[in-house]
């Protein structure tokens, strides 16, 4: 696999099979978040300038306090931007109201957290399917078959998430935040609470949802290898954009950390 750094700024489309870009899902813009710890500004995010290609698998790196996680919520409507511009398709998220932004999360993201978040009392079928439950959506049993068969759930289907290891309570939550068909699934850690072996199982499905489902994932992570699954390594300094590694390996993105904090 190459290993090219090149400006992430100017990169984030990817080629349809006729070979013109597709449209990214999701575009930030000059994007600043700022807080006040004590008396001191922080500025988190400076002018971010990004965009995320449809149906691949970006990961976002970064030193400690580079801002990563907060780019992360911000993009994912979670947290509110300061100042700039975040778009989904042709959705200004910066600015609906908090009750807009609670739908577009209900309807158009999947989320997958460091923490599993499953309900222990149901389960992993039930788990995956409550929230097209509460939010009254028809769950599409051939899509739920077919994201169960990639992420090789189907004999645990029936147990509660006491009987599942930690590695399949994580493929339960990737479950669930597939379902849905989100425009886009943001991953945070979603390997921190695991060992080698099943956060290597997770990675291996998200990616492969990207590829066999053609599902757009963003993931944000502080561990090389597991941002070389990705298709392409976005790099923060400072709150900046810092560069990007396409087709990572997990020595491609070390020695593009290394350089970032030397």
């Amino acid at each position: 696999m190459s290993d090219k750094v090149v400006d992430a700024r100017t990169q984030g489309t990817r080629p349809t099979a006729a070979g013109d870009p597709s449209p990214p899902v999701v575009v930030a813009r000059g994007v600043t978040k700022t807080f006040r710890t004590g008396g001191t500004l922080v500025r988190a995010l400076d002018g971010v300038d990004l965009e995320f290609a449809r149906g691949a698998f970006t990961a976002i790196m970064g030193p400690s306090g580079s801002g990563k996680s907060t780019l992360m919520h911000c993009l994912a409507g979670l947290d509110t931007v300061t100042s700039g511009q975040i778009t989904m398709g042709r959705t200004d998220i910066t600015a609906l109201t908090d009750r807009q932004l609670t739908q577009l999360r209900r309807d158009r993201i999947g989320f997958v957290f460091q923490a599993f978040n499953l309900l222990p009392m149901l389960t992993a079928r039930d788990n995956i399917t409550l929230p097209a439950r509460i939010a009254k959506r028809r769950i599409d049993h051939q899509r739920l078959a077919r994201i169960v068969e990639v992420v090789g759930l189907a004999d645990r289907l029936d147990h509660l998430p006491a009987k599942l290891s930690g590695g399949q309570q994580q493929r339960v939550a990737v479950a669930r935040a597939l379902l849905g068909a989100p425009e886009v699934v943001y991953a945070d850690e979603p390997t921190g609470n695991l060992d080698s072996r099943s956060g290597a199982q997770v990675l291996a499905f998200l990616r492969d949802s990207v590829r066999e489902m053609g599902q757009t994932v963003v993931m944000v992570t502080h561990d090389p290898v597991a941002a070389s699954y990705a298709d392409r390594v976005v790099f923060l300094r400072d709150g900046r954009p810092a560069g990007q590694v396409d087709d990572p390996t997990a020595e491609s993105v070390l020695d593009h950390l290394l350089a970032l904090e030397g």
